[in-house]
């Protein structure tokens, strides 16, 4: 497939994606991960327009708590209010506009700006401003009470949306994706937990070779061969082509799922685990088929899975569960937050191994996150070379079928970003 002539310099975003599904062959430009104008559309079109995620309710559990974070490139606070209610608020004073929150996480009763002191509630509310009577008497505080963004949550994972009257219900919006989440949310029955600490590291890479990287098995063999021979070694094998599938979920969202090659926390022991706890486990394992029946619980418990929820979210559920955040940071680079999620009421000694092995693999330090930064760095580079236009993602398109290693979920993220780009402004 050729691309057609554009004698401009302007690029056409409607043309960046070149499907041809007779022809099995599915290529992106090249400038969607190079180019400044596109990048810059992307906030307007993409961020500023979809649900996005802020964290989790865990995160925040009691009045007072909150968070702080930068969702699409905007500042914002995930905060429990003393009425219990989890609100997002700007991260901005409505006076000057500083930072009314400096700190990533903690407990406050109330928000103080430090350049005037004007002081908000953790419900959002104007409660202190220093000699207010310079002001009038037609100031009114509750015309200045912190912007409150639109949120909504599912299963306890908080979404955004900063066009509140054009991103319809997050329901809609989440799609199929909703199933996957449940898989996540049903392995606890007092419910999951964001594990205290967060990981943060980035990369210089477009944001989108890195969520391609996060739903891409083809690579695994190839890129993380130390980690293969690690789990060889354990006693374990390397994930296989067959016996998984990857799946469209809507709007953009996408999944692999497959049997799990390494131990996994929740009830799938290997040798990679303590022999001693394979009847807890296996304990653990018959609970969940007499909760979900056997079909269910061997889903929840026996199967991997790789959640994309578009544009920017990965949850991967293997021999741990990471939440990833995959922020822009202009065309070239990109901005990764990390965190881990287990089960509120998991046995400590399964805790300690799931940590253990969240570290050793999915980790900024372990076998495989520090492989794929470079690999996703090593392309960005190759990207220079201006001679070549067109990056190839068509595997699997041939099957009726997807397999985990076809690129299907990569293909459903850019047919979203494509329409979501070529729309009206």
């Amino acid at each position: 497939m050729s691309a057609p002539a554009n004698p401009s310099n302007a690029v056409d975003v409607s043309r960046i994606v070149l499907e041809d599904v007779a022809g099995a062959s599915f290529l992106v430009d090249r400038r969607a991960y190079v180019d400044a104008d596109i990048a810059q559309l992307e906030q307007q079109r993409i961020f500023d327009r979809c649900w996005l995620y802020v964290g989790h309710e865990s995160e925040v559990p009691a009045p007072g708590a909150f968070a702080t974070r930068n969702v699409g490139g905007r500042p914002v606070i995930l905060a429990r209010g003393d009425d219990g209610t989890v609100r997002v608020f700007a991260n901005t004073c409505m006076h000057r506009g500083a930072f009314v929150c400096r700190e990533a996480a903690g407990t406050a009763k109330a928000f103080r700006c430090p350049y005037h002191s004007w002081v908000y509630s953790n419900q959002g509310e104007l409660i202190g401003v220093p000699g207010q009577d310079a002001y009038g008497d037609c100031f009114d505080r509750a015309d200045y009470a912190l912007k409150q963004h639109r949120m909504d949550s599912y299963r306890g994972f908080v979404f955004i949306a900063f066009d509140e009257a054009g991103a319809g219900s997050l329901s809609d919006y989440l799609a199929e994706a909703k199933e996957y989440l449940d898989l996540i949310a049903d392995q606890s029955e007092v419910g999951m937990e964001v594990v205290r600490g967060t990981q943060l590291h980035g990369a210089k890479a477009n944001w989108k070779l890195l969520i391609e990287n996060s739903v891409d098995l083809y690579h695994f063999r190839a890129l993380h061969k130390r980690y293969v021979d690690y789990m060889e070694s354990m006693g374990s094998q390397a994930p296989r082509e067959r016996g998984g599938f990857a799946r469209d979920l809507g709007n953009g969202h996408a999944a692999n799922e497959l049997p799990p090659a390494a131990a996994r926390p929740l009830a799938h022991w290997t040798p990679m685990f303590d022999e001693s706890l394979k009847p807890q486990m296996e304990a653990t394992r018959q609970h969940f088929i007499d909760r979900f029946g056997a079909q269910r619980a061997q889903r929840i418990t026996g199967m991997n899975r790789a959640l994309l929820v578009f544009p920017n979210l990965m949850i991967i559920d293997a021999i741990a569960i990471t939440i990833r955040k995959i922020d822009p940071v202009g065309p070239g680079a990109l901005a990764v937050t990390s965190w881990a999620m287990a089960p509120k009421d998991e046995a400590p000694e399964l805790r300690a191994l799931r940590l253990s092995h969240y570290l050793t693999f999915l980790g900024p330090g372990g076998f495989a996150t520090p492989d794929d930064i470079e690999i996703v760095e090593s392309c960005q580079l190759g990207f220079a070379n201006r001679s070549v236009d067109y990056c190839n993602l068509s595997r699997g398109m041939n099957r009726e079928v997807p397999q985990t290693t076809d690129e299907l979920p990569a293909r459903v993220f850019w047919q979203r970003w494509r329409e979501l780009m070529a729309a009206a402004p």
